[in-house]
Parts: structure tokens; sequence; C-alpha cells
């Protein structure tokens, strides 16, 4: 199917909401046809050596399944498809994968679109940069991240890698089809494909652990919080998803950029006392400040608890909190790892850091002076200009970026005249938001979450991930939300604990 055929009625974001695919929808309204049955003997055998999450070379024989559609009506011939590989040898041992964990392990970045589209082997998935506004070519990984499909696959998973549209992809005739929220549809149709096909994909389909980083992240972080709301139904029927549950078991999400509608005021109040950007550039304090007001309010209304026993976290004790929940640990772990002698010498270079009875302690003030620089400016992700990446992700069919809150529209510098945000918007914020769905108790939500960040990422705000945590926890599910020190953007320092909490989460024993 060529580019934007059979696509239908473009609706926000590009996104089709008339399917023409053969076939009658269950109670999602999703289509489902033998187009959509996974052929288990459609598969080459391939033996690569692969290092595990410590460095060991290992033998492993996998089927590897190439690329093939996960819905019935795909936008293009490249992004709508996954490919599956299954472990059957590791150094000469057979492997039995039919009840194995299946890790889902997107390589989305920026929002933009990812392709296993030429994919020969396991690891595989491209991330599509180009001009991160217009699109084109070239492909790369998410910022050195681990891979987590191959890592998988030596561990003796299943690794299923699906490609998504994403914000820059647009038909022959111009108009965008890749914005939000097509990348959630194409990673739930992802999940659906693989549980229609229970039975037939190897490895346990009730047990499916999507894994994500940045923007990956993010939209991972929300695969596991809406699992099966009707609120996508229109969207996946477009598509032709098959007839199942898009729910899966249990999430990975490394530094999720996220809660987008309120990732501005979040990022001043981590971030606004450094008045200068990495380019060296000064924030403008007002809106920094107008920002943080904003940050305060909408916390507020949460009333969130913070882990530990903390209490209702607040913008006036969230500094606190974040020290004590996770920044002084993150320098306890870094430290008590050291030899004596390096870290005698990192205390020496970093005398703000107090070390005694085993523990480092500090203030919030000497943290951030620390870090010294910020990445972004103000606003971070809904600019002024429209420049974000975000502002292009809330676009539409024929319009490449828009204000996706008040405060960035009444400020707008483009000379856009509009006094309201457009009408689609709030239902596209809360189909992006995992928050969202953690805050209406979503029954079909993941019930255990991996997060994970570094302390000098400011892509990003510490606050995004710990009220992420704190919601799941909240809902009585099991979290494990750390940050590693020193680290910056997309780092996974401890990819061997993640597959080994796989494992004991899902109750699998190779």
């Amino acid at each position: 199917m060529g580019i934007g055929a059979g696509v239908g009625v473009a609706a926000a974001g590009g996104i089709a909401l008339t399917a023409n695919a053969s076939g009658t929808g269950g109670t999602s309204g999703s289509t489902s046809s033998d187009a959509l049955v996974f052929d288990k003997d459609d598969y080459t055998e391939l033996t690569e050596t692969i290092a595990d999450a410590a460095g060991t070379d290992h033998e492993v024989v996998y089927h590897f399944y190439k690329p093939r559609d996960y819905v019935t009506v795909p936008s293009d011939d490249t992004h709508q498809s996954l490919v599956v590989s299954v472990p059957v040898k590791i150094d000469g041992k057979a492997v039995d994968a039919r009840n194995a964990p299946i890790v889902l392990a997107n390589a989305v970045g920026a929002y933009m679109p990812s392709s296993v589209a030429e994919a020969t082997g396991v690891g595989q998935a491209a991330l599509e940069m180009g001009d991160l506004m217009t699109g084109g070519g070239g492909t790369g990984g998410v910022n050195g991240m681990v891979n987590l499909a191959k890592l998988a696959l030596v561990a003796g998973y299943v690794a299923v890698e699906p490609g998504t549209r994403g914000r820059s992809l647009a038909d022959s005739s111009g108009a965008h089809y890749g914005m939000a929220p097509a990348v959630i549809v194409d990673l739930k149709a992802a999940v659906r494909y693989v549980k229609f096909n229970k039975g037939r994909i190897p490895g346990n389909t009730d047990r499916v652990v999507s894994t994500g980083t940045s923007a990956g992240g993010a939209v991972s972080a929300l695969l596991g919080a809406s699992g099966d709301s009707p609120r996508y139904d229109k969207y996946l029927k477009a598509v032709g998803a098959a007839d199942a549950s898009d729910a899966i078991f249990a999430t990975g999400a490394w530094c999720p950029i996220t809660d987008l509608e309120h990732a501005d005021g979040a990022y001043e109040f981590n971030w606004g006392a450094l008045v200068t950007q990495s380019t060296g550039k000064a924030v403008d304090q007002t809106v920094s400040k107008a920002l943080q007001s904003q940050f305060a309010e909408y916390q507020a209304s949460l009333k969130l608890k913070g882990l530990n026993g903390f209490g209702t976290l607040t913008a006036r004790n969230y500094d606190q909190y974040l020290l004590e929940t996770y920044l002084q640990p993150s320098a306890t772990t870094c430290l008590a790892a050291l030899s004596e002698s390096e870290r005698t010498a990192y205390l020496a270079k970093n005398t703000f850091l107090t070390w005694s009875g085993g523990k480092a302690t500090f203030t919030w003030d000497d943290y951030l002076t620390h870090v010294a620089k910020r990445k972004k400016t103000a606003p971070a992700f809904d600019a002024f200009d429209l420049s974000a990446g975000e502002n292009n992700e809330f676009g539409t069919a024929t319009t490449k970026a828009r204000h996706f809150t008040a405060y960035s529209l009444k400020n707008d510098t483009t000379g856009v005249t509009g006094k309201r945000l457009e009408s689609d918007l709030p239902e596209l914020l809360d189909l992006m938001n995992p928050m969202y769905f953690l805050g209406k108790r979503n029954s079909g939500r993941s019930r255990h979450w991996w997060i994970r960040l570094g302390t000098s990422d400011t892509d990003t705000s510490h606050v995004i991930s710990a009220n992420l945590a704190a919601a799941a926890h909240h809902l009585g599910d099991d979290v494990s939300h750390e940050f590693y020190w020193d680290q910056g953007h997309a780092t996974n320092a401890d990819p061997g604990d993640f597959l080994t909490w796989v494992a004991k989460v899902c109750g699998y024993r190779r």
C-alpha cells in the first residue's frame, strides 16, 4: 500500500478516522482479518554473538521474523510494521521461549517516526531523525541508549520491535499523518497484534513488557497507563488494528518526557534557578516565574502523596522530596560503588557534597549549582515561536505546529491570532498523557513500573517522572523509580537489573 492509500478522512494530527479494511470489529470496534494472522513458520534462523548486560559475549541462535504489518490499513509501507526475534539456543543450550516475557522495545525519540522496514536481524529498529521539523532522511539510535531488544534476546526473552509513525511524516500532497496521537495508536495496535496471535506468536502474550526512552519513554508509560481505554477506539479502527486487548503487563520508561501540557511549569520549577542555557543564552525570568506559578497550582490539584510516607507533594516541598527520595540516594549509591581513592578524589572535586556514615547529603541549591546549566529555554515545550518539537507533535494534517497551552498561545510570537486553543486539543492532550489515565484509575493499566533518569538530565524535569511514579504508587502498583547520579539524558545504567526485574514480576524462570 502506498503512502496515503486507503487512509480515509484526515482528522486532527493527520490521523485517518475512516477505515476501508475488510473484517468486522470486536468490542473495541477495531478490525481484524486473515492479514493479521502471524505465520509462526515464516522465519529465518540466525546466529549472532551478542553481549549481555554485563558485557559478556554469548552465541545466540534465534528465529527472526521479518517485518510484517500489524494493522490492515497502514498509512505507508514503512512504519506500521514490526519484527519478532525468538531465542532458540544460547551458548549451545536450547531455549524454550514459549512462556518467555515479550519485550516490546520501541525506538521512538523526539516523537519522530521509527521503522523496522530494513531490519534483517534483532535490534535494528531505526529512529528517523532527519530535519526535526520537516522530516527527511537519516536514521540513528536514541542518544546512545542501550539496545534492549538485543539484551532481551540474549536473556532468553522474546523481542518485538515495532515501527511507528511520527510527526515528520507527510504524504505526496503534503498532508501530515504522523502527529498525535499516531505514535500511541501504533504501539497499541502492535500490542493488539501480539495478543491477537496468542498461541501463534512465540512467548507469553500475557506478559508484554514495554520499553522506551525520552519520548519513547513517554509513550511506553502512556501505553502502560492507558491499556484498553475505549478513548482510542476510533483511531484503532481507522488503522485496522486487531480485535484484541492492548493492555500490557509491565512498563519500562527511561527519562519519559510526558505530561506535556504541564511540562513547561515543571521544567521551570526544576531548573528555573539556572538562568543560563547550555548555549549561553539567558532565560527570560518573567516567563520562568509565571510558569513556576502555574506548576504550583497544577501540583496542588493532583493531591499526590510521595513515596516512603513523604506526604502530599507541593511546590513548597518538592525539592526536599527529590533530595530525600532520589537525589541523595542516587549519589550515595554512586559513591559507595567507588574505590576509596576514587571516592576521595570525587569528594575533593565536588565539595558541595558531604559523605558521612556511608551516605551522601547536600542541599537543593548546591545540587543546582553542580548541574550548572539547563538545556532548554522558557517555555521549554510549547515555544512562543512554535519551534519546539512538541508544537509539531500537536500539529494537524494541514498545520505544521500549534500551541497546546493557553499561556503560550497568549504569548505567541508568530502571528497566531486565535484567543483560545483549538477545540480538538483537549482530547489529544488526554490521549498523550499517562497522568490522565492514572488519574482516572484506568483498570487496564500496567501494574508494574520501572522508571529511570539521570540527575543531570535537563531535557526534562525530574518532577515529571516523580509524579508518574507517585501516581502509579498511589494506585497500589509496583513501582521501581530511581535516578542515575551525574548521568544525562537517555541513560540506562542498570539494564541487567531491569531484565532481572522483568523475570521477577513476570514470574519467569528459564
